[in-house]
């Protein structure tokens, strides 16, 4: 397991490695003078020039990748001229925001995925089934923004039992003291009760929406792989030595049939925890999606720059969490990667 820890840790490493040349290159080869959009339109070319100096722009390309590179290893992100603040403080206010918003909505579509998996691949009843799978090609099919609006213009302005597009709490809910982030985990560490309840409030219905899409993709993968796992002949071999079917179906077909579904999982949570901004447009979430696009817009590189790499570095490090699952999963990956050892000495 060690070994192969190393192994996925060197190609997760690598990863980060090529997605920060790729958005250093890239970003660089875009029209336009870094310097000249800090000064304006109507700076003179001189004063552009001593800027461009100062910031190390007319360096070679391999020493602005060197210090671009080591400047965010160690947390400086540098200054957005356009926002008038440092890009650290831009991203991580927002990015908390989103990853609370993120983690609450693959949880649920997770939890509610893998139960409904369960419960008509174990069943088997025709109706249930039908039920099930209507109900995921509906999440598969329906456009995150529209069903946002939905949501809206039922919870909250017809039963107003959810607020409305007002944020993460209620304009006369002050936030918790700072000290994840989250405002869930810091309204409960404060002791503030009324806080976290407004707080999981203005969660329902965005984490709602969010997870809609994840949930019917993860429920379809998984009653697919328990289907067909269910007709392997070792499922007959074990109810022969007296497992009864519910034991042998949860000790040998879930894990069997739940790899690819972990897979996916992965990718699904580090593209919840990277944002969604039609969601969060809809919702007025102060996350980073629509903050990013923004920056975009604005020519803010800086924090395009640092939100790509932040990124790479959120899938990476969620699917080496995946590997490591696998091998605890899947005996199969142990014994590879222990053959592997053996043939290397």
């Amino acid at each position: 397991m060690t070994r192969l820890v190393r192994q996925r840790l060197g190609g997760a490493l690598a990863a980060v490695f090529g997605a920060s040349i790729v958005s250093f290159v890239i970003l660089r080869a875009v029209p336009g003078n870094p310097a000249r959009l800090i000064l304006g339109p109507l700076a003179h070319q001189d004063a552009v020039d001593r800027l461009a100096k100062s910031l190390g722009l007319d360096d070679p390309l391999p020493v602005q990748y060197w210090h671009y590179i080591t400047h965010f290893a160690v947390g400086d992100w540098g200054y957005s001229y356009v926002a008038g603040d440092t890009v650290s403080h831009l991203i991580l206010s927002r990015l908390a925001a989103s990853a609370e918003l993120g983690l609450l909505a693959f949880a649920w579509a997770f939890v509610a995925a893998v139960g409904l998996a369960l419960f008509v691949t174990y069943r088997r009843r025709p109706l249930s089934d039908g039920v099930v799978r209507a109900l995921a090609s509906v999440s598969l099919g329906t456009p995150q923004f529209w069903l946002g609006l939905v949501l809206l213009m039922v919870f909250s302005q017809a039963l107003g039992w959810f607020p409305g597009p007002d944020g993460r709490l209620s304009p006369n809910v002050a936030p918790p003291p700072h000290a994840t982030g989250f405002y869930t985990v810091d309204a409960l560490l404060a002791g503030q009760l009324g806080t976290f309840a407004n707080a999981v409030w203005h969660l329902i219905l965005p984490a709602f929406c969010l997870g809609f899409f994840v949930f019917g993709y993860l429920m379809r993968l998984l009653r697919a792989n328990l289907l067909e796992v269910s007709r392997e002949p070792y499922l007959i071999v074990a109810r022969g030595k007296g497992l009864d079917r519910f034991r042998a179906f949860r000790r040998h077909a879930l894990p069997n049939a739940f790899l690819p579904t972990l897979t996916a999982s992965g990718l699904l949570l580090a593209q919840l925890l990277a944002g969604s901004v039609l969601v969060e447009a809809v919702f007025n979430w102060p996350g980073i999606g629509a903050f990013v696009v923004a920056s975009i817009q604005r020519q803010d590189y800086g924090v395009v720059q640092t939100f790509i790499l932040l990124s790479a570095v959120a899938y990476v490090v969620v699917n080496l969490a995946v590997d490591v699952l696998y091998g605890v999963i899947d005996p199969r990956v142990r014994a590879a990667a222990a053959t592997t050892r053996e043939a290397g000495r």
